[in-house]
Parts: structure tokens; C-alpha cells; sequence
């Protein structure tokens, strides 16, 4: 706050100053004999002038207003409450932290190839206890006898006080708000601040500690405080709290504003300004006022609302005192409502369809959150960029910049309390701070429209009688927001519908069924027809998928070279290190590729079938950004610092994921010649509006980008909040000859709206020809001709062959968190290997391979050095194995080929098993086919079980 009178003086200044420019520079245009260089000249010095007086006027004022506040960033001393520490302490910038400063024990781990070293990242300094923060500052004479108030933006987990060596009663301990000291009054000159702050465990929240608020699995166990760090004055009256409630239906605001006194002070008038520059809106008032909460109503008439397509924010300007007792409360909102209607979402009326995914406090630089708008721009610019419009901050609550951010960039944020317990209700010291908690949210952020819905934690257990009353409370105390008990629960009776209080729902399954697809997609054929229709129904409130994805990567290893601050990531160095002594260190590339590849379209499929489903109100991935906990769960298409990891573009991304997503519903992804392809259109609208009018192209292209065939559909409407059904289409597949894999293309004509799928077409008529090669699923059959000199193809049934399990999907979330997994992430091969030349493939593998796969046992082979792979399985990077499933060798006098895919047994007309078995046995009758290394008999044996 600045003194009126000086500020208005300054501000007449600056007008005289500008009108006297104007006015010279009008002159010396008009003097025409004056040179253009002359005129120049004149009107760099006149401009050299402008600037020094206005320099000069703002220093001037500035000297001359009182200070208003005292900033304590800069130089601490740090002393640990720890006698393995210098008693004298350290020096410390804050805001900042011990990790930051390099402060605390040093990380001593040496033997990376220890598996519990792939857990998570480490902290290159760690300290857990109280630490005391000290320095001087100094009160001038202005701020000096009256109450002054400490405010610290975070602190993890409490902080108290003392001044000049005396205690200030009280302790602050929130995980989710500013803490706030009342300090008491002091006179003008230097005084000492201690401020002590303990991170060491107050409250059982979590389990296993892995709350996001309190753990180190990802944001650390950090000491120190982040972001603002100010003592400023308590007003004689002041304006404590001002909460705005935009009533979108009867275009009006409410205001419930909060007056507070010292001593006798008494308020009188306070005036409220609403304002957008931009649009020129300006709404004012100005009532008598009264302590404790004063009521305003503001006709909002013309005011645009917000959304993530038009993110419109209003300024709310509240004021009261005058002169050096003016008060000011500064705020912002945008105009919006969120509700439950007919159990859809609807934001301003309109349903809307969340497609987000989480944030788990992962900041591998720092280990702890940004409180900087710059910070939080790049997070939720990624956001919006892959198309997403939705955050879930799991198991805990960001800084006030995130909010500021998404406000301006228009998303929808999920916050929660700082709880992630399997028995809530067992400590009443638990249950208090859980509604300290909720307040404090409520009363920090509570103003943002970004702020849209509000869970009491994840997967909570197991007292649903509190979460329901602590929901029923949250929802009186301020309804501009959505609520729920918790997202998703185990607890054995609850989570397959919606509790009593619950707003909106977070779930797994539903009584009636799944809604997200994970495992699904190993145990069913691929078919792109497929919606969770069949599970809703049974729900009161707007259902939310929770977590759907959860597709591990293998670790991008170019990453380890970006940990510069206070993490070192020896869960990478670690995967290094054992693929160096494996000599695997070269393959690191291809096996992310192929399992991000794999990650990928799983994604797609997931958020297809998501949209796909009537009644639906959204996704939450997990996710798009890497997790580096819960040992190292990479299921990103980020890593964790926000960054590409060369796997696909947000473009890509983006067809599936966006306001308006055209969809394809087709029976499978392996076709043969002789069928159609039968193509049921949809189309996602959750943009602003209907589409009408639009026309549906659709194109079949070969792999070269060249078409193939094309139509189009007339659309009539494709109704907003809605998914339609918007035609059908035919594709006749008998011209296409050999294998191929095409992409079939939906566009709304005169839009960026498109989608893509894969498809795979096999000529209906092909014929294996076995050549001069015995094909056999007999290994003594096999034996017997490769000591006769012959080639064989030798392809055992299924069980046969020594190995893990075939799978299509990677593994679950983390191959060290979750070891009990068959343990590959996805098949990996050479496209352009002369056996796999007829045999149209990508090298990854793509749905055309479930069935391969799925009839696959995957063999190690570590021991079998000569042995060369042609079909690869990536290993999960706990065990990093060199893996495979179809190899060549000589063995003996003979030439083998060992396909542990069975493609002789039943089942093995499916037109890809033929294709190929068919390509292996081309490259084995040609000179292409002359393996190298060499196998004995007693080394084949060992292959297969007795």
C-alpha cells in the first residue's frame, strides 16, 4: 500500500511531463526548416529529458513514502537442532531450503547395482528435526508500536517464533497454506527474528509415507521456507478476508467481506471496485460497514464468463481507513459455476469433459514445489499444449501461483487435503488437522475459478462416517466448489458408487463394472468398438476415471545429465550401471522407444473409450509426466521435469485428446482381404457450442502416406456436451493384394479436429511355403535335422519353451514397486530385418502382435551369447535381461530358426500368424538366412522344460 497524497502527486508529474512531450514534439514537426536528422536530434534529447524527470519524481516519492512492509528474503544463519552440526550454524538465502543450500547429511550411497537403489530419486543433502533460521531486521519508524503480523507462503511441516530472544506464542502447522505470526509490538530500529521450523513427522497421515505433502518419494522431506517471506502492519481496521460467489444464473457477485479491529477501532466505510481493463468493465460500491462479515451484492451484467476457452478474470479491489489507516484487500475470481446435473459436469450450464491427469508434487530440480507464476507456467502450459484441461494435485495442495496461472490459462484444478491414510478416524488429532486443513484451503485459494473441486485425500480408509460429515461440512462452508469424500477407495463396501456427501465421483469400477481399461487390454482381443456404458448408471453424482494408465517406460537414460540441483538420480545411474555390465548399454535407446511407443497407444485407446462413454465426465491419467518414486515409476510421456522424451508429439497427442475429438468404432485391428471394414462414426463435442452443418472426412492411407480410399459423411449436428453418432462407412479391403498396415483418418471438415488408427490387412488367400525348410513344432523332429545339415524352423507349442510369460501390456506402474509382474515392456524388433520383410511392422509392438504375443513365451538369453535375437522382449529395467522370442542360430551341421511364438498349433490361422510364419520361412529359403553364432545340442535342450 502507498500514501495516497504522495501517489497523487507522483501521478500529476507524470501527466505534466507527458502533455509537455507531446507538446514539443508537435512543435518540431511544425518546424519544417529543421532537417529530418535535426528533428532527431532534438527529439532524443527531449526523450532523455522525459525519462530522467519521471526517474527522478519516482525516486523522490518513493524516499518520501513510508514503508509498508519489511521483506525478509536475503541472508539467514541456519543452526540444526543436531549435534552433528556446527553450533554456529550456516549461511542460507531464503526463501530456500537445507537441500537447496547443500546443507545437511550427505548422501552416501556408492553400490548402485543394490536394488533398493532404484526406489526413487536421493537426496544430495538431507535433514529431518528443527532447524533455527536467524537473522536481524530492522522496524522503522512508521511500522514502530503497532501489531505487525509474520506471514511465510510455505513450510513443511511447523513453524514458531521468537523475537529478540522471547517466544511468540503460538505454532503454525499447515502442509497447505501460508503460516501466519502474530508479532507483538516493537519499537523503530534493529530486532532479531529466530524462526524455528520442524519437517520431522507431526501426524500419521499417510501410508508408508507416501503422501505427496510429507514423503520423499517425490517432493522431499525439505527444511527452510519457500516463497513470500514478509511483517507487515496490522491495520486499526482491516480487511481480514473478502471471498467472492459469482452467481452466473442472476449475473451477480457476492461479496462476503471480513472486517477486523485493534483495540476500539471502529470501520466505516468500506468500498469495493470489480474491474477487467481489457473488457472495460468497471462495477462499483460503497456500504456502511460493521466488524465481522459485511455483505455485498454487484450487478455483474455483461461480464464474460470463465472457462478453459475464455479464461476471463475479474480484479476485486476492497478498501477501508484512510490515509495511513487505509486498508486495501486485493482478489480476483472469474464468473463461472460448477454443478452436478443429471449426473454430468457442467460448468456455466454446459456439461464439460475432464481429460487430465495428476501432479504428485514432482519438481527433480529443487525436490520441492515452485511458488513463482514462471515455475507453474511451464507445468500447465504442457498441460494445455497435449490438450488436457484438467490437474489433480494428489494427496496434496500447491502455492498460490498455481493457481494464479491456471486461472489466466483456463484449468480445471483437483486439489486435495495432505492425507493418503488407511485409517482415517483412528486419531482425532488426525481428524482435526484434516479440517484445519480444509478451511485453510477454502480461505487461501477459494477465490480462484480455477479451483474446481476438492477431495478430503487419496484413496482413503476407513471412517466414512467423518469423510461424509467433514464433506458435508466443506459444502455449507462454501459451495463454489465441488467436494468428495475421497479419491477412490479400497475399503471393502464403498467405492463402486458414490457416498452420501460425495459432489462428483473418483473411481476404479462402479458395482456394475470397470471404467478403465489397464488389464483389459491383455485379456481381450484388440477392438476399437468398446465403451464403459455398461458400468455407469448406477451413480448419483459426475463420474471421474481414476489413475487410467499407469504404462511403465523404460527409463530414458539421457535424462541423468539434467538432475543439476539437489536430487542425484541413482534409480537411473543404477539402470545404467547393470546395463553397462551387461553390456546392454547400447540397446538403452530402443528399449524406451519400444515401450514408449507401446505406453502410448495404450493411452490412446484408454482416453478413446473414456470419451466413448455416455454419461462420463472424465479422465485422470497417470500420467502424462513420469513419477520418480514408489520405485521409479516412469509412465510418462514426459519425464519429470515436464520434457519430451522423443516418444511422440503433442500434436498426436492432441487427436484424442482435445474439446472435440472425432471416433472411430471398428470391430478389431487385423483384417483380412476378403472382409469390410465396418466403421461406426462419433463425435466428442465439448466445445462451447453444437457443431452443425460440418462435414466427416474419412481416408484410408497406406503406410507411405498415399491414399488409399475416401468418403466423407454429412454431420447434422454433433450436439454439444455430448458424444453423437454421426454416420457409418464401409471399406471394401479385397484390392489390397500383400500385408500392409494402414491408417484410417477422421476429420471435421474445416477444423484442426482430426483422429488416426493403425490398421492391419493380410491378402485373405496367402500360402505358407515351407521351402527346403522343416517346420516343426517337435524338438527331436528339430534335433534330428539340424544334425542332418538342414535348415529348421522350429516353432514348439505353447509351454514347450523355458521363459516368462507372453504379454502384450508393459508392466504395471513399476517393475520394484509392484515385483510380483511378468515383467516385460513391450516386444522389440528391427522393421527392416530381411525376416521380417513381408511381414509389415513398426518396431514396437503395435496391436497387430497381441495374439503373437499373447502365444509367446519369452526366453533369456543372458547365458546364450551367440545366439542371435530377431524378435526381442524389453525387460523390466529392474532385471535389465537380454530377452527374446524368436532367434536364429547354427547348431551343429544345421541352421536353426526358434520361434518361442507358437505359430503351429491351433489358432494358427489367424491371418498375422500365417503372415508371419510365412515372412520367417521367405528369409529362411534366401541367402539372407546365415546365422553366425552357433548353439550345442545340450544348450538347445536346456531351452525347454522336460
Amino acid at each position: 500500500m502507498y500514501h495516497v497524497a504522495k501517489m497523487e502527486i507522483f501521478f500529476e508529474i507524470v501527466k505534466l511531463s507527458i502533455y509537455f512531450f507531446v507538446f514539443i514534439y508537435l512543435y518540431l514537426f511544425k518546424k519544417v526548416h529543421l532537417c529530418t536528422q535535426e528533428k532527431q536530434n532534438y527529439m532524443n534529447t527531449f526523450g532523455k529529458i522525459f525519462v530522467t524527470t519521471i526517474s527522478l519524481c519516482a525516486m523522490f516519492v518513493s524516499c518520501q513514502l513510508p514503508q509498508q512492509s519489511i521483506d525478509l528474503s536475503g541472508q539467514w544463519n541456519v543452526i540444526f537442532d543436531d549435534s552433528n552440526f556446527d553450533s554456529l550454524g550456516y549461511d542460507i538465502v531464503l526463501p530456500g531450503t537445507t537441500d537447496g543450500a547443500g546443507l545437511g547429511y550427505a548422501d552416501t550411497l556408492t553400490d548402485l547395482l543394490v536394488k533398493p537403489q532404484v526406489l526413487r530419486l536421493t537426496r544430495k543433502h538431507s535433514y529431518v528435526g528443527k532447524a533455527r533460521y536467524i537473522r536481524s531486521f530492522y522496524v522503522p519508524e512508521n511500522l514502530s508500536g503497532q501489531p505487525l503480523e509474520l506471514s511465510l507462503e510455505r513450510v513443511l511441516w511447523s513453524s514458531q517464533i521468537k523475537v529478540d530472544g522471547q517466544p511468540v506464542e503460538g505454532r503454525e502447522m499447515s502442509l497447505v497454506s501460508p503460516h501466519r505470526h502474530r508479532l507483538p509490538e516493537l519499537a523503530a530500529g534493529e530486532h532479531l527474528l529466530e524462526i524455528e521450523v520442524d519437517n520431522s513427522k507431526h501426524l500419521d497421515i499417510s501410508v508408508d509415507e507416501l503422501c505427496h505433502s510429507y514423503t520423499d518419494a517425490t517432493q522431499v522431506k525439505w527444511n527452510g521456507v519457500l516463497g513470500e517471506m514478509q511483517i507487515r502492519p496490522l491495520k486499526p481496521v482491516r480487511i481480514a478476508q473478502v471471498e467472492v460467489y459469482p452467481d452466473v444464473k442472476h449475473q451477480q457477485a457476492k461479496l462476503k467481506i471480513v472486517v477486523e479491529n485493534e483495540g476500539n477501532a471502529t470501520p466505516e466505510k468500506i468500498s469495493i471496485k470489480v474491474s477487467n481493463k481489457e473488457l472495460n468493465f468497471i462495477e462499483s460500491s460503497t456500504i456502511d460497514a460493521h466488524l465481522g462479515v459485511n455483505e455485498v451484492v454487484l450487478d455483474m451484467k455483461g461480464a464474460a464468463l470463465w472457462n478453459e476457452f475464455s479464461p476471463i478474470i475479474y480484479n476485486v479491489d476492497v478498501e477501508c481507513g484512510q490515509g495511513a489507516d487505509k486498508d486495501v484487500y486485493a482478489t480476483t475470481f472469474g464468473m463461472r459455476s460448477l454443478e452436478n446435473l443429471d449426473g454430468k459436469l457442467c460448468l456455466n450450464g454446459q456439461p464439460i469433459f475432464l481429460r487430465g491427469t495428476l501432479e504428485c508434487c514432482v519438481f527433480p530440480l529443487t525436490g520441492n514445489p515452485p511458488t513463482d507464476e514462471a515455475g507453474w507456467e511451464k507445468v500447465l502450459g504442457k498441460i494445455k499444449e497435449w490438450g488436457l484441461n484438467h490437474l489433480r494435485f494428489h494427496s496434496w495442495c500447491p502455492p498460490d501461483a498455481a493457481f494464479r496461472v491456471a486461472d489466466r490459462l483456463g484449468v480445471y484444478l483437483q486439489v486435495e487435503l495432505p492425507v493418503w491414510s488407511l485409517k482415517v478416524g483412528d486419531d482425532e488429532d488426525v481428524k482435526q488437522f484434516m479440517c484445519e486443513e480444509m478451511e485453510n484451503i477454502i480461505r487461501c485459494y477459494g477465490n480462484h475459478p480455477s479451483l474446481c473441486m476438492i477431495s478430503n485425500g487419496n484413496e482413503l480408509q476407513y471412517d466414512f462416517d467423518f469423510l461424509n460429515s467433514l464433506t458435508a461440512w466443506a459444502k455449507k462452508r462454501d459451495p463454489r466448489h465441488l467436494y468428495i469424500t475421497t479419491s477412490f477407495t479400497f475399503e471393502k463396501g464403498h467405492g463402486g458408487r458414490n457416498e452420501p456427501e460425495d459432489e462428483y465421483y473418483v473411481t476404479q469400477w462402479t458395482d456394475n463394472g470397470w471404467v478403465r481399461g489397464q488389464g483389459v487390454f491383455d485379456a481381450e482381443e484388440p477392438s476399437f468398438c468398446k465403451n464403459y456404458n455398461a458400468s455407469m448408471g448406477c451413480l448419483s453424482v459426475p463420474l471421474i476415471t481414476h489413475e487410467i494408465g499407469q504404462y511403465a517406460v523404460y527409463p530414458d537414460l539421457k535424462e541423468i545429465d539434467q538432475y543439476t540441483g539437489s536430487l542425484t538420480p541413482h534409480n537411473f545411474m543404477a539402470v545404467r550401471d547393470d546395463l553397462k555390465k551387461k553390456g546392454l548399454l547400447s540397446r538403452a535407446e530402443d528399449y524406451l522407444q519400444a515401450s514408449g511407443q507401446l505406453a502410448a497407444i495404450l493411452y490412446k485407446e484408454e482416453c478413446e473409450r473414456a470419451m466413448k462413454t455416455s454419461g462420463l465426465s472424465g479422465y485422470q491419467l497417470l500420467g502424462l509426466q513420469d513419477f520418480p518414486g514408489q520405485g521409479t515409476a516412469l509412465v510418462g510421456l514426459l519425464n519429470a521435469f515436464w520434457e519430451s522424451k522423443g516418444l511422440v508429439e503433442p500434436a498426436w497427442f492432441r487427436q484424442f485428446c482435445a474439446p472435440v475429438v472425432p471416433l472411430a468404432n471398428f470391430e478389431k485391428a487385423v483384417w483380412k482381404s476378403d472382409e469390410t471394414l465396418k466403421v461406426v462414426s462419433q463425435i466428442a463435442n465439448y466445445s462451447t457450442s453444437d457443431l452443425q452443418d460440418k462435414t466427416l472426412k474419412w481416408k484410408l492411407l497406406h503406410s507411405d502416406g498415399s491414399l488409399c480410399k475416401e468418403g466423407k459423411i454429412n454431420v447434422v449436428n454433433a450436439v454439444q456436451g455430448e458424444v453423437t453418432e454421426v454416420g457409418n462407412f464401409e471399406v471394401e479391403l479385397s484390392d489390397l493384394t500383400v500385408a500392409e498396415q494402414l491408417t484410417l483418418r477422421l476429420s471435421v471438415d474445416e477444423t484442426d479436429y482430426s483422429n488416426s488408427w493403425n490398421i492391419w490387412v493380410y491378402p485373405a488367400d496367402y500360402r505358407v511355403e515351407n521351402g527346403e525348410v522343416l517346420v516343426t513344432a517337435s524338438v527331436k523332429e528339430a534335433e534330428k535335422a539340424l544334425r542332418e545339415g538342414r535348415k529348421v524352423l522350429l516353432s514348439p507349442n505353447l509351454g514347450t519353451v523355458k521363459g516368462l510369460e507372453g504379454k502384450f501390456l508393459p508392466v504395471f506402474w513399476s517393475p520394484v514397486h509392484f515385483p510380483k509382474q511378468a515383467g516385460t515392456m513391450g516386444l522389440l524388433c528391427n522393421p527392416k530385418h530381411p525376416a521380417l520383410a513381408l511381414f509389415p511392422t513398426q518396431m514396437f509392438g503395435d496391436w497387430q502382435w497381441w495374439r503373437l504375443e499373447k502365444r509367446a513365451t519369452v526366453m533369456n538369453i543372458d547365458s546364450l551369447h551367440e545366439v542371435t535375437p530377431i524378435i526381442e522382449a524389453v525387460d523390466n529395467f529392474a532385471n535389465n535381461r537380454q530377452l527374446a522370442t524368436v532367434v536364429e542360430v547354427q547348431c551343429g551341421k544345421g541352421k536353426l530358426l526358434l520361434s518361442a511364438i507358437d505359430l503351429l498349433s491351433d489358432g494358427a490361422e489367424s491371418p498375422e500368424i500365417k503372415q508371419l510364419l510365412g515372412s520367417l520361412l521367405h528369409y529362411m529359403n534366401s541367402d539372407d538366412f546365415a546365422p553366425t553364432g552357433t548353439i550345442s545340442y545340450n544348450e538347445l535342450s536346456s531351452l525347454f522344460n522336460a
